[in-house]
């Protein structure tokens, strides 16, 4: 089974690959350099924290964004094409092809990582940029993981493609929600605790996407590499629960 997902792993990078993937991550490299240098110029001060700021910003969101959408179209043209059907019906049980797509699409996630990694190398210290670069590939593998869960279970690419932005989204921004709902000026009413649970509840299923792949890491050279090691554990741990969950969704299914 290993030796057949490694095939199967092997040609979804070069299905990428062939679709000319790398050079529109590269068009985005070229556009960051573009946005990030016009308000270096614009700005009164602060212009090089500025610049790398919104570098490294938009070169994480894009890289996110274009992953995801790889994955779910790559997914759904495949489902349309009955190629999943000829896959599963050779003797390669549905656990070698899940696990050999997920690990094709774990190594694509390391080009736009390595690439936008060397660029931010080019603004702040190479140690910094390096643990921004693994963070980055930590935060791919998961989304990844869940474009995949989520286009076997939708099977349409707008209704899967909306829910790994809004999980990712999510993800970044459940801290600062919770903080808002502790803050001083909120409520104590009954409403109000009850939406703090929620939150809270919510908060406690979802990966802490808020400390990976964090700017102030470039702007300000804060980073250190024992913040990496709970990342990994995160990861691994998302990794293992996102796969298990397609797996079920997979094996559940009439093909």
């Amino acid at each position: 089974m290993i030796r057949q997902a490694r095939t199967i792993a092997f040609y979804t990078l070069l299905e990428a690959l062939r679709n000319r993937l790398i050079w529109l991550f590269v068009l985005v490299a070229l556009i960051g350099i573009t946005l990030s240098g016009f308000l270096q110029e614009i700005a009164i001060t602060e212009s090089r924290q500025i610049q790398v700021a919104l570098l490294a910003a938009f070169l994480r969101f894009s890289a996110v964004f274009l992953l995801a959408t790889f994955v779910v179209t790559s997914m759904v043209r495949e489902f349309n094409d009955k190629g999943l059907e000829l896959v599963l019906a050779l003797p390669l049980p549905r656990a070698g092809y899940l696990l050999g797509k997920l690990t094709g699409f774990a190594a694509l996630t390391l080009v736009p990582a390595l690439l936008f990694g060397l660029l931010t190398a080019f603004f702040t210290p190479p140690a910094q940029a390096a643990l921004w670069t693994a963070s980055l590939i930590c935060e791919l593998w998961i989304i990844a993981g869940f474009s995949l869960l989520c286009v076997l279970t939708f099977n349409q690419i707008m209704a899967a493609l909306s829910a790994v932005m809004a999980f990712y989204l999510l993800s970044r921004s459940i801290t600062a929600l919770q903080l808002i709902g502790k803050g001083p000026l909120s409520d104590n009413t009954l409403s109000q605790r009850v939406i703090n649970g929620t939150i809270d509840a919510i908060a406690t299923l979802l990966p802490r996407l808020d400390n990976f792949t964090r700017t102030e890491w470039l702007v300000y050279h804060t980073g250190n590499w024992p913040t990496l090691y709970p990342l990994l554990t995160q990861t691994a741990i998302y990794l293992a629960l996102l796969a298990g969950a397609a797996l079920f969704d997979l094996y559940r299914k009439n093909l």
